[in-house]
């Protein structure tokens, strides 16, 4: 038996998964930010949170752990 992969047919789903990978990857950086104790501005929270371009927010998935300020995180 072979596993077999499979995508999404409409545009809706394809775009709601989307979507639902980018919220994500979001909580999951502003997870780190909180356990690191580092300060979050109301601005840098909805950058991270209303970003959708998934590349961008694996990088920042990458620096966060090792980043000293937020700011940091956004250079």
């Amino acid at each position: 038996m072979t596993a077999r992969t499979r995508e999404y047919k409409s545009d809706f789903f394809r775009r709601a998964y989307g979507e639902g990978k980018a919220e994500g990857e979001a909580k999951a950086i502003l997870e780190v930010l909180a356990a690191r104790d580092l300060t979050l501005s109301e601005e840098a929270r909805v950058r991270i949170t209303s970003c959708t371009d998934l590349d961008q927010l694996e990088n920042w998935i990458r620096r966060v752990a090792t980043v000293e300020s937020v700011e940091d995180l956004f250079d």
